[in-house]
């Protein structure tokens, strides 16, 4: 059991190590400090995160034969065994992480945010002075026709590698982008893969509404105003 546990695990300083030898060899972070990091990692993604995978299931309910790209590609992974999700798998998710993407490119859990201009920055004809307050909205950015044609289809080859490597980085941003990117965007993916691997290995999901018949909330984090309605089955 111990082998199979530490099969994949990766041999680099995990989060909490590096926290605590600066704190050791640099003395720049006490106690608290390293907690209040940590807590950052591991809770504040707890809602971000939970949503995400909320539309991924909808989306996937609506798009039975993209649902069945999933599971085939989890069959390949997984064949009839029941045995749980190792590193080296979710390395092997690669479609699952293009419907993810694709969710958060249509449904980004944080919608907006903004960011202070430390400098002045000229776009086109315009100078924003240091000091603005500028909002950034990812679920706009991310409806830009030029960069994905027909913005409104749920199609996760736009995030096929090819493609990916062709649009600027900053078309997509989800997590935001920077230096002041989201620390735990990949903690997020693996914990999305994990669950959403989990689920539809046994089960077949089905939504009950269109889009368009989803209102949703552009709240801190985006949610359906009314839930996600789905049908869920047994999967033979």
């Amino acid at each position: 059991m111990n082998e199979k546990m530490n099969k994949g695990r990766n041999k680099r300083p995990t989060f909490l190590d590096l926290l605590i030898e600066m704190s050791e060899k640099e003395g720049l972070l006490t106690d608290a400090d390293i907690r209040e990091e940590v807590d950052t990692f591991m809770f504040e993604g707890h809602d971000t995160t939970s949503v995400a995978i909320s539309w991924t299931l909808y989306l996937l309910g609506c798009h039975p034969e993209i649902q069945d790209k999933v599971v085939e590609e989890l069959h390949n992974i997984f064949g009839d065994s029941d045995r749980e999700a190792f590193y080296e798998d979710l390395q092997k998710m690669t479609y699952l992480e293009q419907v993810i993407k694709e969710t958060l490119r249509l449904y980004p859990s944080v919608p907006g945010f903004s960011r202070i201009l430390d400098v002045d920055t000229k776009i086109k004809n315009y100078t924003i002075p240091a000091g603005t307050c500028t909002p950034i909205f990812p679920f706009l950015i991310h409806r830009n026709s030029k960069v994905f044609p027909n913005p409104e289809e749920f199609n996760p080859d736009n995030f096929l590698p090819e493609k990916v490597r062709s649009r600027h980085p900053f078309s997509y941003i989800p997590f935001s982008a920077g230096p002041r990117n989201c620390i735990g965007q990949k903690f997020a993916m693996f914990e999305e893969k994990v669950v959403l691997s989990s689920v539809l290995r046994k089960l077949k999901v089905e939504s009950l509404d269109k889009r368009e018949d989803v209102p949703i909330l552009l709240d801190m984090i985006l949610r359906p105003k009314y839930g996600l309605r789905l049908k869920i089955y047994p999967r033979s």
